[in-house]
């Protein structure tokens, strides 16, 4: 049963400077417990597999490259991320933002030469024979695989199984007689079709069979993940939407059907909407966890992580509710049982750009334009080089990373003596209709410009080559500016601002950026980011 007190529980969360960014355990009086969300972090879609004591997580990355981050724990509950499967997302030219551009700063569509909201959707993770195999689609463009011997890569080039656009959320599965099976969705969500598959898992064997279609019972069915156990193949899926929807299982003694479902989790009395999509893992004792996401708007899709109990070979997730047969939400409970002791694994998130090659919380905003950025030009700072553009979401090279919450502090050195008449450069909390702290540089001089959807306010000119940045992000999603000039005192700038609740799938990201509407346009020189996560006053 989850622990009462679910207010105070959150405020302590917030005061933990780990919580939210790879997991928290607590100790108690009956031992090592956890608190919910494991990641306050837009990991979205997830699914999870186990190959001895490690764990491995993939999550939906959308237009951001490189694609398909993969997360490593050893406890469930925290976690770092290894690396991506996609070093780039090679699918069409629009990845590369090459417009004509009808997007603005100031609206979110039409959004022209760009695929905002394409790219990776709800990726599913397997190992079998030795390899591991990940599968995606993109709306776009159909579906792909991607293996490797080793799940920190290399991987290899994606491979098209199906070439269809608005298809979703492929899984695919090896029966004991090894034939390889594959279940996907279709954009808008339903119906839940099966292939047969190549033994390899690189084609399709046929044209696909509706499995499960229940408009009335299971609207918006989609996400669908495949097990066996004891005789029965399941289907876990969510349905009724991202942000009131549930969890259903779905079960047969033949793939093919007929499946009977059962509701296993849904909000109940908890205050999480929509507890769905999400995938299942059993550890080495037996146990049974299932890792999901919720909405949170400007936070994104975060990630909890629920207990998973089989009765009469049904499973029950989270707590069950009294009287019923439907499991919800806990906010606490006992660490999983992984054979491992809790680890103090993180979010990587702070980057001194001393390495040659970036960080892996870094994904760019679409792919980026590699002539045009170095860590070696440089050494121990991040060069970014302008590129024409005439608004930030149309801009290439923006360098950004999850937010994380329940509240997010970013800060960054940057120096400006080599911009440009025309060129804008700093910091932002990305998404639709962007807010930036940054520099503007114009007829021979350099004014600090605080920006929001598109509307620019000139602060003070600069005088040094450098300035330190700072974007505060609350609990009550919103964003507060300021700047110092010495490296010791901040100054604010501005009133806080709202953050976009949704954006093209994706929750507002912290990023680096810069770009020029005139001329050839300079560079910056990033020097550092530090991301710390302030704990929130108790109203």
């Amino acid at each position: 049963m989850p622990l009462q007190g679910g207010m105070l529980a959150r405020l302590l969360c917030a005061a933990s400077l780990i919580c939210g960014t790879g997991g928290r355990a607590e100790e108690s009086p009956s031992g090592s417990t956890y608190a919910n969300p494991i990641l306050y972090a837009d990991y979205s879609d997830p699914d999870v597999i186990r190959v001895g004591q490690d764990y491995y997580m993939v999550a939906s990355s959308f237009h951001f490259s490189p694609g398909i981050p993969i997360l490593h724990s050893r406890d469930l509950v925290h976690w770092s991320i290894l690396g991506h499967v996609l070093p780039r997302l090679p699918f069409a030219p629009e990845y590369d933002m090459p417009g004509p551009h009808s997007l603005t700063d100031a609206i979110s569509k039409p959004i022209g030469g760009t695929r905002y909201a394409g790219g990776v959707w709800a990726p599913s993770i397997r190992h079998h024979n030795g390899l591991f195999y990940v599968y995606w689609a993109t709306p776009d463009e159909g579906i792909f695989m991607a293996t490797a011997s080793k799940v920190e890569g290399p991987w290899s080039a994606p491979v098209k199984v199906i070439d269809q656009p608005m298809l979703e959320d492929p899984c695919p599965f090896w029966d004991d007689d090894g034939q390889a099976w594959l279940v996907h969705s279709r954009h808008g969500a339903g119906p839940l079709i099966l292939h047969r598959m190549s033994a390899d898992g690189k084609s399709v064997l046929d044209a696909g069979t509706v499995i499960v279609e229940d408009k009335q019972n299971l609207p918006i069915l989609e996400g669908p993940k495949f097990y066996k156990r004891n005789g029965y193949y399941y289907i876990f899926a969510p349905y009724g939407g991202v942000e009131k929807g549930a969890q259903v299982a779905l079960r047969a003694r033949d793939i093919r059907g007929p499946y009977e479902a059962k509701t296993v989790l849904a909000q109940g009395s908890s205050a999480l909407q929509g507890p769905h999509q999400g995938g299942s893992v059993e550890t080495p004792s037996g146990q049974g966890w299932f890792i999901h996401f919720n909405s949170s708007g400007a936070f994104g899709r975060i990630t909890y992580l629920e207990p998973l109990k089989w009765v009469d070979d049904w499973p029950v997730i989270g707590d069950l509710r009294p009287g019923t047969e439907v499991g919800q939400p806990v906010e606490h409970h006992a660490m999983p049982d992984t054979g491992s002791p809790p680890t103090q694994d993180r979010l990587q998130d702070a980057d001194a750009f001393g390495s040659a090659k970036l960080g892996p919380q870094w994904e760019w905003n679409h792919n980026p334009d590699d002539d045009a950025w170095s860590l070696t030009a440089r050494p121990g700072f991040l060069r970014l080089h302008a590129l024409p553009a005439d608004h930030l979401v149309t801009a290439r090279n923006t360098l950004t990373q999850i937010l994380q919450g329940p509240s997010s502090r970013i800060s960054t050195r940057i120096e400006i003596g080599r911009m440009t008449d025309g060129q804008r450069a700093g910091l932002t909390l990305f998404g639709v209709k962007p807010s930036w702290i940054g520099i503007v540089r114009q007829d021979g001089q350099s004014h600090l410009t605080l920006a929001s959807a598109g509307d620019e306010t000139t602060g003070p000119a600069l005088t040094g080559s450098s300035v330190e940045l700072r974007a505060e992000v609350s609990a009550d999603q919103t964003v507060r500016y300021s700047y110092s000039l010495d490296g010791r005192a901040f100054l604010p700038f501005g009133d806080a601002i709202g953050l976009a609740r949704f954006s093209w799938w994706k929750g507002s990201r912290p990023g680096l950026f810069t770009f020029t509407r005139s001329g050839a346009g300079g560079s910056i020189d990033v020097d550092w980011v530090r991301v710390d996560h302030p704990a929130p006053v108790a109203p």
